[in-house]
């Protein structure tokens, strides 16, 4: 093995250990608390200039963490999306875009902090933009919000726009609930993600199709 290689693989090691220790700091603290000299120390690096170097400005050190992540939420995103077909059924929408970040976390094993941590940047105007951006470069999100928005029920305008922050709220905080819960050891309404998943689409589809009541 070449000294290059070694470098290059201390490196990426360097890389993955300040990731995992912003992200959980990021997640419990929330990110303005955090400083880039805290992410270091608890990453074990001596050098307390070692976020800046290997990754620049705080927001650089975000938008590598949801990148992290992005990839194998991608692929699970991809194959709900060739199962659901040419679904007309809201219902197989709401599983393609509900389902990825849970299945993900629990591929991960525990302790876990994404869930809180997308929870906590989401908070942040500048810090939400990265999140969006990130997550709207994925082409199958785009698909699966399209299905999705093909077979809604016609509803007004603002009934539609308010509706969709509620789905956005719930998608994000619902498994940051849960994750928090799991990692304070306290117990949880569904026992594993997959069944907090079938739980948060269901109440999401009843949120879809819950009637407009009449106004005077």
């Amino acid at each position: 093995m070449t000294g290059r290689t070694v470098r290059a693989e201390q490196v990426s090691a360097t890389r993955e250990l300040i990731l995992t220790a912003a992200e959980r700091l990021f997640a419990e603290r929330g990110v303005n608390a955090v400083s880039n000299r805290q992410v270091s120390e608890a990453a074990g690096q001596g050098n307390n200039t070692a976020v800046g170097y290997h990754f620049g400005t705080k927001a650089d050190l975000v938008r590598a963490i949801v990148r992290k992540h992005a990839a194998p939420i991608e692929e699970i995103r991809a194959r709900l999306l060739a199962e659901v077909g040419d679904s007309t059924d809201v219902r197989d929408w709401v599983d393609c875009l509900v389902r990825p970040i849970p299945e993900h976390l629990g591929t991960l094993g525990g302790p876990t902090w994404y869930a809180r941590f997308c929870a906590q940047i989401i908070t942040d105007p500048v810090l939400h933009e990265i999140l969006m951006e990130e997550a709207l470069a994925s082409p199958s999100l785009r698909q699966i919000i399209d299905g999705l928005t093909s077979c809604l029920p016609d509803l007004p305008p603002e009934v539609r726009a308010e509706r969709s922050e509620m789905v956005r709220h719930l998608i994000v905080q619902m498994p940051a609930e849960r994750e928090r819960a799991l990692g304070e050891n306290r117990p949880t309404p569904r026992p594993n993600w997959d069944d907090a998943a079938t739980g948060l689409a269901d109440a999401i589809v009843g949120l879809w199709l819950a009637p407009v009541a009449s106004r005077s």
